[in-house]
């Protein structure tokens, strides 16, 4: 809360902000504890207790009181889609957090009956079958009764879409319409399309698929992008590495946030990758952009990073859980080691995105031979992404080589895909994340987001800590889990790390940026099944509060209104918190769901091995029969 009463003593080297109040985690091991946290000029001024801090408090600064809560330095996705799911976002429906299929479809029924004509809705990312009480994905015949005039479009992780008739229509998939390669349209007895759309492996159909939905205008984008900023900041974020991504072009889909950076209206802060779009044509991109920006020209809030998440589309596996692990061409290598070369021997950075260690042995063979000319280790930031069944080998040639690593939660949400593919052995060390800690790997944390994954980075952090999935699943072992301070670690100090800023953020140290987050529980003591919904109550980035929520509502800067109108995101708003008072019973009541689907396939094994009556024969109970 806002505080009165203290008389301004500061003549000189006043704050801008004073926070008091706090149990602050500075992530500093030289004073990893503070009471209160003082910002001036975007940077910590001091950190210490609130008697202290009261000879920074002038008659200009703003004090808040943090009424006792947790305070963490803010925190740093390592890998997020910000400037594409900032473009979208208004226009997606969000399941994130939602515990029912019900409830969605009940979402998308009331979504379709407020959206124009000519216009989708959207449901992309964020979202799994196992979080929902029914545990399936939604059929299309539900959708068309949800929405029957309406193109529906509804992404599942990298395996599937579904869509209604109207968006069948609207997208031009008919009877004729070929089978893409990489991917199927699922036909019925007639040969028309039923609405299911399968990546098989590769997930081009359904982004293609996407792709032709209608697209915002110049200035909605902006307030699209203003109010996915906001959203993040609602859960503690105050930087992110974007990893770019396809249909993504440079520089057309990055004007947005360019934009607002000039015009000192970004909440958060970017570090950005420049990824090839065109086949063919990788090698001749990076060199226009090598010839016309150096990474780190940038600023604190917007700056470049480098290349990736691929090079060369060919270098790129996919990451269907669901279907067997694709082989990458042969001979892929001769035209990466360009790629990489050329980047190696002008300053660039890169990351990859890599997800089998089949991959990952492949493209260390080739820095290897790039070594031997001296062009590894040679200070420029490399990495790989996602890394799920890397081996430890294949780590300690990340380490020689002088790499780090980028893990996300995907598995939160495609555990039980990954279980059924590899067993539950694999999926123990998927990713081996306490192997990389232990050679000394920087290892950042992040989510995927926004098209797999949700953005939320508590949901990421609960997986890091239990090791469990979104569905409860439990995958990995304490023996490859971390502890909170080192997941958190994960998402501060790893992060800064990443893009050569490990000087100027991640903790919270006098002339470090003024970044940190109160929020709603603490961290280190919630149980352990209420992390994923921690939030911020309170959100500050170089000083400025961005976000503000319950006693401190009020206090960031007022957005302009969700446009258009008609957007779910108005109505919805983003991720879909759970309602504290009925946790518990939520959860007592799934358990009674598991077990009586349980209880009814076991009456089912009896009755096929004639151990049981048949259905038919009735039930006897002397209580109610006559």
């Amino acid at each position: 809360m806002p505080v009165g009463g203290l008389v301004p003593r500061a003549t000189e080297n006043a704050a801008d902000l004073v926070v008091r109040n706090a149990k602050i985690h500075t992530g500093d091991p030289s004073r990893p504890a503070a009471q209160a946290i003082a910002v001036r000029d975007g940077r910590v001024l001091a950190v210490g207790d609130d008697h202290g801090m009261a000879r920074h408090v002038g008659p200009a600064t703003r004090v808040v009181d943090a009424l006792g809560r947790r305070i963490v330095p803010g925190l740093n996705d390592s890998h997020l889609h910000v400037i594409r799911g900032g473009l979208n976002y208004v226009l997606e429906l969000r399941w994130d957090g939602v515990r029912s299929l019900r409830e969605g479809l009940a979402m998308l029924r009331e979504q379709a009956a407020r959206t124009p004509k000519g216009q989708w809705v959207r449901v992309v990312g964020g979202w799994s079958a196992e979080q929902f009480a029914e545990r399936r994905l939604p059929t299309a015949a539900e959708l068309n009764a949800a929405a029957p005039d309406t193109p529906v479009f509804v992404l599942h992780l990298y395996q599937s879409a579904v869509l209604n008739r109207a968006a069948l229509r609207a997208a031009g998939f008919t009877r004729d319409t070929p089978g893409p390669r990489g991917g199927q349209i699922v036909r019925g007895r007639d040969g028309e399309p039923t609405g299911m759309l399968l990546a098989a492996p590769s997930a081009l159909i359904l982004y293609s698929t996407l792709a032709k939905a209608p697209v915002l205008d110049g200035e909605d984008k902006k307030t699209s992008t203003r109010h996915f900023l906001r959203e993040l900041n609602r859960f503690g974020l105050t930087s992110a590495i974007d990893a770019a991504g396809g249909f993504q072009n440079f520089p057309d889909n990055y004007a947005t946030v360019v934009e607002l950076a000039k015009a000192g209206q970004l909440s958060l802060r970017i570090a950005y990758h420049l990824f090839p779009q065109t086949a063919g044509q990788e090698i001749a991109d990076l060199t226009r952009w090598i010839e016309t920006a150096r990474p780190e020209d940038g600023d604190e809030w917007l700056r470049l990073n480098g290349a990736g998440e691929n090079l060369t589309w060919a270098a790129a596996d996919f990451e269907n859980f669901a279907q067997p692990r694709p082989e990458l061409a042969d001979g892929y290598e001769a035209e990466f080691e360009k790629a990489v070369r050329l980047l190696m021997e002008n300053g660039w950075g890169f990351r990859l995105h890599a997800t089998y260690d089949e991959t990952i042995r492949r493209d260390l063979a080739v820095f290897e031979r790039l070594a031997a000319e001296g062009l590894f280790p040679a200070g420029n930031r490399w990495l790989f992404d996602h890394a799920e069944t890397v081996t430890e080998h294949s780590l300690d040639r990340i380490a020689a080589l002088g790499g780090a690593l980028s893990v996300q939660n995907r598995l939160s949400f495609q555990g039980e895909a990954f279980v059924r593919r590899y067993g539950v052995g694999a999926a123990a060390d998927a990713p081996p994340v306490r192997a990389m800690l232990e050679r000394g790997l920087t290892v950042g944390a992040g989510t995927d987001a926004t098209r797999v994954s949700t953005y939320n980075p508590w949901v990421a952090l609960h997986w890091l800590v239990s090791g469990r999935t979104v569905g409860d699943l439990l995958l990995r072992p304490p023996s490859n889990r971390v502890d909170r301070a080192t997941a958190l670690a994960m998402f501060t100090t790893a992060g800064a790390e990443l893009t050569g800023e490990q000087d100027l953020k991640g903790v919270l140290r006098p002339g470090f940026l003024g970044d940190f987050t109160v929020l709603t529980e603490d961290f280190f003591s919630v149980p352990e099944p209420e992390i994923p919904h921690i939030e911020s109550l309170l959100t500050v980035v170089g000083g400025r509060i961005v976000y503000a929520a319950g006693e401190y509502e009020g206090l960031d800067q007022e957005l302009p209104p969700v446009s258009p109108a008609w957007s779910p995101v108005a109505h919805f708003g983003g991720y879909q918190p759970a309602d504290p008072a009925c946790q518990s019973g939520v959860r007592q009541a799934e358990l009674i769901g598991e077990a009586t689907g349980e209880s009814a396939e076991h009456l089912r094994w009896r009755i096929r091995r004639g151990l049981a009556p048949g259905q038919e024969n009735g039930v006897f109970d002397p209580c109610i029969s006559l």
